[in-house]
């Protein structure tokens, strides 16, 4: 009878702790789960965060009209877009497509040009430049 006693205590400590090991497992991996989730939810906030800081949130482009012209009456535009209250503030750009070219290898490039003096309006630009301001961009 001593001997049954023992192999069901025996066998009662082993189906414990084989309980106890499973429900570590999976406590452990529903916390790794939680850690994983959070800091991809914190790096695609970084992200987002950090590009539109530096991009503006909508572009309006004016189709078939020239360069320079659009560029004379930006303001035109921009008080247009402004008679809605969610606009805040406007600054003109250029863009253009070109190609760079070092050794053997080519690369398409988007070229943006920018008013320095309006850019500070819409974009964090000024505040992420390492090196000099954007105060000290000249025309030409």
């Amino acid at each position: 009878m001593a001997r049954i006693r023992q192999r069901r205590g025996r066998r009662d400590r082993f189906i414990s702790f084989i309980a106890a090991s499973s429900m570590a497992g999976i406590a452990l991996g529903v916390a790794a789960l939680i850690v994983v989730l959070s800091v991809m939810n914190g790096f695609q906030k970084e992200v987002r965060d950090r590009m539109l800081s530096v991009l503006p949130h909508i572009e309006l482009y004016i189709p078939g009209g020239l360069p320079e012209r659009v560029l004379e009456q930006w303001r035109q535009f921009a008080d247009a877009a402004k008679q809605n209250p969610e606009v805040k503030a406007g600054a003109p750009f250029v863009a253009a497509q070109g190609m760079l070219v070092r050794g053997q290898a080519l690369r398409g490039v988007q070229v943006r040009g920018i008013d320095p003096a309006t850019e500070g309006n819409v974009s964090d630009l000024p505040r992420q430049m390492v090196s000099g301001k954007l105060a000290d961009l000249k025309a030409g």
